[in-house]
């Protein structure tokens, strides 16, 4: 009998885990990019425990992927190129579609423009895009430059003579090759997806020569920075500029953050929705993306974090601030100067990530 209860112990302890892995989902996603209630409104509709681990680079998950078994259900790269590189691999299941309610409602714009890394939009879906550009403290630039500086340039980061000036007050990059050197090259006037060789160097050439006066590379940290008026000029996501804006706002302390968009073009992206092939727990993942289908979830987080969704029924219900502010929503004017990062082969990014390794080592 005592054995016999044991048994049974054991037996219902066994279920007790698998019934736990089956109502928990594990979501890899960027820092920041979620709104307060989004995961315990998702808990509260699905009954599914979410559990959200984050990371500041598209290259840091592209490497859990690549790796294989890296326990996550749902992860979201970036579009272009990096989505576009773990379609070609295999690294994601196909969605059912038959559990995705409101897929009518997504900008068929963007849909087509994903269908051609994704075709029939089998495997992925929009979550936010926006743009990068630079993060400007007003008053700390004008004070080292002049009241009449340009600030819609790029020249604020990678003309070295600019640079310089800046360099007391603080200039930070993202540590991320790819949008570093589509910048430098939209600056020098040419193509920002060269691969070219004499192009790379002389987009390393202008990296080198600013390299004294950028206090540091790095993708999420000059958030807080900006907004604690520790840096003058950051290269950053449109999003987290914002957020930086806000921050400072609150804090109250007259720190004035804009947020522009280089004339000399500048990076626009799509974030996306994707189910690794060996997730634990699909169905939850399913579930969560169907929660972000919802018009009012996917407002919240535009609300939150200040980038644009692919949500039609959601723009409704976006606050004015964002649905009206023209560089998270731009008009045609504005999108005409952005560009697309384009595709890239294993051995393109090996290169340019070497390249990059060696440049902020400033070797």
């Amino acid at each position: 009998m005592q054995r016999a209860s044991f048994a049974l112990l054991f037996a219902l302890s066994a279920f007790t885990v698998v019934a736990v892995a089956e109502d928990t989902l594990h979501l890899y996603n960027w820092s920041d990019y979620v709104a307060e209630d989004t995961l315990s409104g998702f808990e509260a509709e699905a009954g599914i425990r979410p559990r959200l681990d984050v990371y500041d680079s598209n290259e840091v998950l592209e490497a859990k992927l690549f790796a294989g078994q890296s326990g996550y259900d749902l992860v979201f790269p970036t579009a272009r190129p990096f989505a576009a590189r773990h379609l070609k691999a295999g690294l994601y299941l196909p969605l059912d579609k038959t559990k995705l309610t409101g897929l009518n409602r997504l900008d068929p714009a963007t849909m087509s423009q994903l269908a051609s890394i994704d075709p029939d939009n089998a495997h992925i879906v929009p979550y936010m895009w926006g743009t990068s550009g630079l993060g400007v403290n007003r008053d700390k630039v004008q004070a080292a430059l002049g009241e009449a500086a340009d600030l819609d340039t790029w020249a604020l980061i990678f003309d070295p003579d600019t640079a310089a000036k800046l360099g007391d007050c603080g200039i930070s990059l993202l540590d991320d090759p790819t949008e570093v050197f589509s910048a430098a090259l939209a600056y020098l006037g040419k193509d920002p997806n060269s691969l070219d060789k004499a192009d790379l160097d002389a987009a390393s050439a202008l990296i080198k020569a600013i390299h004294p006066h950028v206090r540091y590379f790095h993708s999420s940290q000059y958030m807080s920075d900006l907004a604690n008026g520790d840096l003058c000029v950051a290269m950053g996501y449109s999003g987290d500029v914002f957020q930086a804006q806000s921050r400072a706002e609150e804090a109250g302390k007259g720190v004035v953050i804009d947020y522009l968009l280089p004339r000399e073009g500048a990076a626009v992206w799509i974030d996306v929705m994707a189910i690794p092939k060996d997730a634990p727990n699909p169905d939850a993942a399913h579930a969560f993306i169907a929660y972000m289908l919802q018009p009012a979830a996917i407002a919240a987080v535009s609300n939150a974090v200040y980038y644009a969704n692919a949500n039609l029924e959601a723009t409704a219900l976006l606050d004015e601030e964002v649905r009206d502010d023209p560089t998270i929503y731009p008009p045609a004017e504005v999108k005409a100067r952005l560009f697309a990062p384009s595709e890239r082969s294993d051995r393109e990014i090996r290169e340019l990530n070497r390249l990059w390794t060696r440049l902020k080592a400033n070797r």
